[in-house]
């Protein structure tokens, strides 16, 4: 089977002393791409994901602010932010949203950082990759009035309530390890009615890995263990959600 790992840090420091060893790893388990996402450390060094992006055939990038990060945004951001949209290799803009758990930069600045980044995505034509925590509300109220393109709410996390929310809104849902996490049981009542053309994979490495790996670095060689999950959950083949996730992200990603 070949999978598609829609979300990981590639750049992640804590791949520093075996990222390559990591990468073979995951194409050895049958990720044949993976996005790595480039938020990095945060402005002034958002082409992080680029970097390893340039260095592999099989990967991709993101560039964005992590809500986290807001308050390192200025100007020079936005400039860099859009030539690089501009890269080859570059196909999504991300992860964006809001963060109200750590509250790393205030809340005003994380919308205002938000909204900045969903027009150079409208100007660029990029889809977006959301990141939202303890924001559902306000997240949801943002994109309502300020997008209107396509995108991935990734480490979709939810019940089916949230995931209506989403999918009224034309995203993709990014499902990971946390599928397999014992009380997650309302995220796997949400995955039963995602439609399939909407259905993500993703690790989220070196974060969340899925059990029997929880509470270990994560990376992208177990994303295997998610697609069981997912596919026990739906009753479907694992050989049928790996071909259609991958079908997914070339729709969404690689038009």
């Amino acid at each position: 089977m070949k999978l598609v790992d829609s979300h990981c840090h590639l750049d992640d420091r804590r791949y520093g002393d075996d990222r390559e060893a990591m990468i073979e790893r995951a194409r050895a388990a049958g990720v044949e791409r993976m996005l790595s996402i480039g938020t990095g450390g945060g402005p002034p060094d958002i082409e992080a994901a680029v970097r390893v992006a340039e260095q592999y055939p099989f990967c991709y990038a993101t560039v964005g602010v992590h809500p986290h990060d807001a308050s390192k945004a200025d100007e020079s951001t936005w400039e860099r932010m859009t030539h690089l949209c501009g890269h080859p290799k570059v196909v999504m803009l991300g992860e964006i949203g809001l963060d109200y758990h750590y509250d790393f930069s205030p809340r005003e600045v994380q919308m205002e950082v938000f909204i900045r980044q969903l027009d150079i995505a409208r100007t660029t034509g990029l889809p977006v990759t959301i990141h939202t925590r303890e924001a559902w509300a306000d997240t949801l109220a943002a994109l309502r009035d300020n997008w209107e393109g396509s995108g991935v709410f990734h480490c979709f996390t939810g019940g089916p309530a949230e995931a209506e929310e989403a999918l009224g809104l034309g995203f993709h849902l990014g499902i990971g390890g946390v599928l397999t996490f014992p009380r997650s049981e309302a995220l796997r009542e949400a995955v039963k009615m995602i439609p399939e053309d909407r259905l993500l994979l993703e690790t989220d490495a070196p974060y969340l890995a899925p059990v029997p790996h929880r509470g270990k670095r994560n990376e992208p060689a177990y994303l295997p263990r998610t697609l069981e999950k997912l596919a026990e959950v739906r009753g479907e083949s694992q050989e049928m959600l790996a071909l259609r996730t991958t079908a997914n992200f070339e729709s969404l990603c690689l038009r």
